[in-house]
């Protein structure tokens, strides 16, 4: 049998078939758009021409290397979240690297501009990827970005490891920070997840796997569905009514202002008593002042010519400027610590500062301190025990050891609670809105300026903004499937309508046609 075809039928025949493997291209992405995608993403100069990338698809491989990627990208977004949160206790890190190599530097600048190099390359990779698949283009990762995405995998996960062996404390400080930001967390991982939806539609509506894209449909939909009812599970004490917040807590001076003025000296103390401290917490651990140059040429002179006070002449420092202080003496396991203790109180009480000024952090020869100074306050570094004999009206704790229903349940009992070291305003809005009594903090000149909490709503208020960014969020996701699936239609390439008997599109804007049968 021989096919046997007019003239015209024959042209229109190659009419036809110059149309589809033009629709074979990709639709809606010219030549250079295809260049400037393909070029950093696969690292080779490939144009949208059929010719020029006849051996250039989108593999399984490729497909597994695209998934990678986007573990990678979501890996590094955790580890950016943790950066930040950390940094309210990174001067902890500095110390010990100083106490260890006697080297001094801003970790923290270090720490973040890594992070930000990780984030920002698996960033751009990840959008050149949606827009390839928005293209139509194929995902040919090159092997030097395969490389480079191994090794930043690698480096976040030796971030982890470091963060769960040496400062295990950490975790907490993440779980408190999802207080702060649980909510805002919401609404950007719902907005993120919106938007994958577009090219999400473009893969669903041109692969040909059937049970690939069911698949992904399923995954899609089970996150979407999780991140619509994630609200149910935030808590946080700053979704409160605006007369429930309690008074803001009062500052204590980790050794006075240390970013103001060299630590644990009398200008420091003077520093920290303009930033309205209460009480100036005496803890020497004389690190190189890091904010120097931030100090006018005044003060840049005084804090050079700055020593470390007597505990006399701190005391009186202490008196004048009517503030309390806070003292605390190590090594507690010294042979001779009880004699430390004897001669600390003697001081203390020829130095004539009212005891109520005084606060007495060692556990060691408490009962001593009691009989030889009955009107020092002891402060307690531990959580009241359920049979407490003695009367503990003040806790010293580090922040990540208290929750907000014990700090709520210790104000309900009149005792004073202090935390620390609070350096970051997200932190502090945290225990504001949880009632803590007062923090000890590095950052007093921050802290002082805040007059509110970062944010504060009521829960009637953030339901509503919960329900409105799913409805937004759902109706988004709707209309981008409906949009792709109407665009797939008109750009389909011309084999995935053929059938038996048929032939692609005879004319421009038709659907599928079918040249009539000759035999």
């Amino acid at each position: 049998m021989t096919d046997q075809f007019s003239d015209a039928e024959k042209r229109q025949l190659t009419f036809a078939l110059g149309h589809s493997a033009a629709m074979a291209d990709p639709p809606g992405c010219c030549s250079t758009c295809a260049t400037c995608l393909l070029c950093p993403y696969s690292c080779q100069w490939v144009t949208a021409k059929k010719e020029k990338r006849k051996d250039l698809r989108t593999t399984k491989y490729d497909c597994s290397w695209f998934l990678f990627l986007f573990c990678v990208f979501l890996f590094t977004l955790v580890w950016l979240y943790f950066a930040i949160i950390i940094l309210n206790d990174f001067h902890n890190f500095s110390e010990f690297i100083f106490r260890q190599r006697k080297l001094w530097l801003d970790w923290s600048l270090v720490l973040l501009i890594a992070t930000a190099v990780l984030i920002s390359y698996s960033s751009v990779l990840l959008v050149l990827a949606l827009c390839l698949q928005l293209c139509g283009q194929p995902l040919k990762l090159h092997w030097v970005h395969k490389i480079l995405l191994i090794l930043t995998a690698l480096v976040v996960a030796a971030a982890f490891t470091g963060l769960g062996i040496k400062w295990a404390e950490e975790w907490k400080s993440a779980r408190i920070s999802l207080q702060a930001t649980g909510p805002f967390l919401h609404i950007g991982a719902v907005g993120g997840m919106t938007l994958l939806a577009w090219p999400l539609a473009s893969f669903i509506y041109h692969t040909r796997n059937t049970g690939l894209r069911v698949f992904v449909l399923l995954v899609y939909c089970a996150a979407m569905i999780a991140l619509y009812l994630a609200p149910l599970g935030i808590t946080s004490p700053c979704i409160m009514e605006e007369n429930q917040l309690p008074p803001k807590p009062a500052l204590v001076g980790h050794r006075g202002a240390p970013m103001l003025a060299p630590e644990n000296t009398l200008m420091s103390l003077h520093k920290a008593v303009d930033c309205d401290v209460q009480v100036f917490e005496t803890d020497v651990m004389r690190r190189p002042f890091p904010t120097v140059q931030s100090l006018s040429p005044g003060d840049r002179k005084e804090a050079a010519e700055q020593r470390i006070p007597s505990l006399e002449q701190a005391l009186e420092a202490a008196k004048q400027s009517n503030i309390s202080i806070m003292f605390d003496l190590r090594p507690e396991n010294h042979s001779d610590y009880q004699n430390f203790v004897n001669v600390t109180l003697g001081v203390i009480l020829q130095s004539g500062i009212p005891l109520q000024q005084v606060l007495w952090l060692p556990d060691g020869f408490r009962e001593d301190v009691k009989q030889q100074a009955p009107g020092v306050q002891h402060v307690y570094g531990r959580k009241k025990s359920e049979n407490e004999k003695e009367a503990v009206l003040h806790i010293n704790l580090p922040y990540q050891d208290m929750s907000s229903e014990e700090i709520r349940q210790y104000r309900r009992e009149n005792i004073s609670v202090n935390l620390y070291v609070v350096n970051q305003p997200w932190l502090f809005s945290v225990l504001w809105c949880s009632g803590v009594s007062s923090v000890t903090t590095n950052a007093c000149q921050v802290l002082k300026e805040m007059k509110h909490p970062i944010w504060l709503l009521p829960s009637s208020t953030y339901f509503m903004i919960w329900i409105v960014v799913d409805c937004v969020s759902f109706l988004i996701i709707i209309w981008a499937f409906v949009l792709m699936k109407k665009c797939s239609h008109r750009t389909r390439p011309a084999g995935e309508c053929t059938r038996k008997g048929s032939f692609p599109l005879l004319e421009p804007g038709s659907a599928c046609g079918t040249l009539p049968d000759r035999v």
